[in-house]
């Protein structure tokens, strides 16, 4: 399977705290657990030319993994369509943490995807609520996080095709941090935890459902729906005026 994993990597390059924790980005730690799964693996960064995501890049991709926060406005629209466009053909996309005001993100929702949040240091517990579910592969009753920024409720999302985590914060609220959707031929997965100053993505419980996402959202053959005006498939009688 040839996934891309797509970071903003700004981050990375501006906090030292960030730098220290993922010194090959979180686009290269992300890559680095996934390629533990015979994957073939690459990734895409907002500074390359047309974003990393040149057509023969996004043709070549069957699951593409979103990672963004601080530079949503600078990723162009004309690449943010064609992603969209390859979801609706059948990619596979997984978008992570604050990629939830992604472009692609709230274009594919249709909504502001807008939360509540907060930097406290505080725990987070994700509540697995869809055991039988195979991104929950693998996955006990919970994932307990010690540090990790507070997203909370109201999350501005449509309603999910299939919940699978639910969050509790130690300051009292709660999210929907598991997602699922389908958009045209695709899968889309929406996955809460992943903030920047914590090291998160070397959890390996985080790294399992990410791995278990990758597996699920992968495109499935099948035929591509005809539209458009078409021939009866019977005959159809004349009727009388």
């Amino acid at each position: 399977m040839k996934v891309t994993v797509w970071n903003e990597n700004r981050h990375e390059k501006q906090n030292s705290v960030v730098a220290d924790i993922y010194p090959e980005g979180i686009h290269g730690a992300i890559a680095s657990f996934l390629k533990e799964e015979s994957l073939d693996v690459n990734t895409a960064t907002l500074d390359e030319p047309e974003h990393g995501l040149t057509d023969e890049v996004l043709n070549n991709t069957e699951v593409l993994l979103w990672w963004g926060h601080m530079a949503h406005d600078e990723v162009d629209d004309t690449i943010v369509e064609k992603v969209r466009q390859r979801v609706l053909d059948g990619m596979g996309l997984i978008v992570l943490h604050s990629g939830h005001f992604s472009k692609i993100f709230k274009k594919l929702m249709g909504t502001s995807c807008d939360l509540k949040w907060r930097e406290a240091d505080e725990k987070e517990r994700l509540w697995v609520v869809e055991p039988s579910h195979p991104i929950m592969d693998g996955i006990g009753q919970y994932i307990e996080l010690e540090k990790e920024e507070m997203y909370g409720e109201h999350f501005d999302i449509p309603a999910p095709d299939e919940l699978l985590m639910m969050s509790w914060f130690e300051g009292g609220e709660v999210f929907r941090s598991a997602c699922t959707y389908r958009r045209g031929q695709g899968k889309v997965f929406y996955f809460r935890p992943g903030h920047e100053t914590y090291p998160t993505y070397h959890n390996e419980e985080i790294q399992r459902v990410i791995k278990n996402a990758v597996r699920w959202a992968a495109p499935t053959p099948r035929t591509k729906p005809v539209y458009g005006n078409v021939k009866p498939i019977e005959q159809i009688e004349a009727k009388m005026k």
